[in-house]
């Protein structure tokens, strides 16, 4: 029982660690680093009883720490890649584009106009697995248009973030199930329909449910606030470098034995060079780069110090604790709470739960004979659920700072998304449930 005591003291200072240094209001990802600092040193002064790992010295528990630092090196490269693409695309005015030629076209026609919003809001986040991306790019625009059709402003700000945390949770690019799927030793392939069922009709009915009624969108207020187009733009040159997105990413599974093996980092960076060509205006690509890395310190480091606390905490049997707790629930107390579990982990520590939580779970469902694919996806469209929730609430912050809003967070911010967060931990539960029966969609 000695190890199980070891485990259970690494991981008390583990969280002791990184609730006295959020108190402290020292940064998320700083937070982890300590405390994934604290819980190595922990694990090699704490007694282990009779364990191989006893003898572990300081150098080896550092190499650890920066060895779990590159886990997820590969995700970073293709968020950051993928964001430097969108955020091309927006500085071309690619997306102002857009958004004017929406408003011109269909703005008598309030359905169609918020369909199109909709997929203008899902693009940005389902290409980086961003939704701080998202409503950084096009927000305040969509917002905006929102205006001009009378949507009051909390539930703007709401939809804004609702449309922004299932942009991050739609294919091809969702970050939790690419996490926890990495953890479990599990290929990232058959997620795009359950995903994509699953975020689009969170999207859909925040959209209808938040700024359904009211009045076609006022032509005149709203191309008077969005920023001018430059001269050049057409259609053919806004879908190119997202056609050329399909057409590599399709290529290399319609012909898997002929057409070379791109990356993702790749394909983004192939798609950023088709922007800077078709560009009617001449890019500042060095200070977008710049820019794009700058803005996603924070959710990468947060990215890198996961990768080194995981490491830590498998090292010390504090995930396999974690883990067991995990897999012992029943069922039934599973599919109860989880969609209150992971909103609120993912408000506490982000990403990390996508490994700590995800991984067991996906070990349990599968053991049970439920199909992981399907229920991974759940559970990676409840996670970003939580992105308003503290300690962190990243795209929660980001949103009303970028709308600019003057209302309370909790009482009025928070309390507007309720109802289409519960619409969609009610969807993913049942495809929870019947994971089963709904496996033919990860074929």
């Amino acid at each position: 029982m000695t190890m199980f005591h070891h485990s259970i003291g690494v991981l008390i200072v583990i969280a002791v660690v990184f609730a006295l240094a959020k108190r402290m209001k020292v940064t998320t990802e700083l937070s982890m680093f300590l405390a994934a600092l604290f819980g190595a040193l922990a694990h090699m002064i704490l007694p282990k009883g009779v364990d191989p790992r006893s003898s572990i010295t300081l150098a080896e528990l550092l190499r650890h720490v920066v060895e779990g630092a590159f886990t997820y090196y590969d995700v970073c490269l293709i968020f950051m890649s993928a964001t430097f693409f969108m955020a091309l695309f927006k500085e071309a005015g690619g997306v102002a584009f857009i958004v004017r030629k929406i408003v011109r076209s269909f703005a008598g026609h309030r359905f169609v106009c918020l369909l199109l919003l909709t997929v203008v809001m899902l693009i940005p986040g389902a290409i980086t697995g961003s939704g701080a991306t998202t409503v950084l790019t096009v927000g305040a625009l969509v917002g905006s248009v929102l205006a001009a059709m009378g949507v009051p402003e909390t539930r703007r700000v709401a939809l804004v973030f609702m449309l922004a945390a299932m942009s991050a949770a739609a294919p091809p690019i969702n970050l939790w199930a690419m996490m926890a799927a990495a953890g479990a030793n599990m290929p990232y392939v058959g997620f795009a329909k359950p995903l994509l069922i699953l975020s689009v009709a969170g999207a859909l009915f925040s959209t209808f449910y938040l700024a359904g009624k009211g009045d076609p969108v006022d032509t005149e207020k709203a191309l008077s606030e969005l920023p001018e187009a430059p001269e050049g733009w057409n259609w053919f040159k806004a879908a190119l470098p997202f056609l050329t997105l399909v057409a590599l990413v399709l290529a290399g599974r319609i012909w898997p034995y002929t057409f070379p093996t791109v990356g993702l980092p790749l394909i983004f960076m192939i798609c950023a060079a088709v922007t800077i060509i078709l560009s009617p205006v001449k890019l500042r690509i060095l200070d977008v780069a710049t820019d794009t890395v700058k803005n996603l310190l924070g959710l990468v480091g947060i990215m890198v110090v996961v990768g080194s606390l995981i490491q830590v905490m498998a090292l010390s049997g504090a995930r396999g604790l974690i883990s067991l707790a995990v897999v012992t629930l029943p069922m039934t107390v599973l599919f109860a709470t989880l969609w209150i579990i992971l909103p609120l982990s993912e408000g506490l520590v982000q990403y990390a739960v996508a490994p700590l939580i995800g991984v067991p779970l996906i070990m349990l469902f599968n053991m049970k004979g439920l199909d992981p694919i399907v229920s991974l996806s759940a559970w990676a469209v409840m996670w970003p659920l939580g992105d308003c929730l503290p300690p962190t609430a990243v795209v929660g912050r980001a949103t009303v700072m970028e709308m600019d809003y003057k209302g309370r967070y909790f009482s009025d911010f928070v309390k507007a998304c309720i109802v289409p967060s519960l619409f969609v931990a009610l969807l993913c539960t049942l495809f929870l449930i019947y994971s089963k029966k709904l496996a033919f969609l990860g074929g």
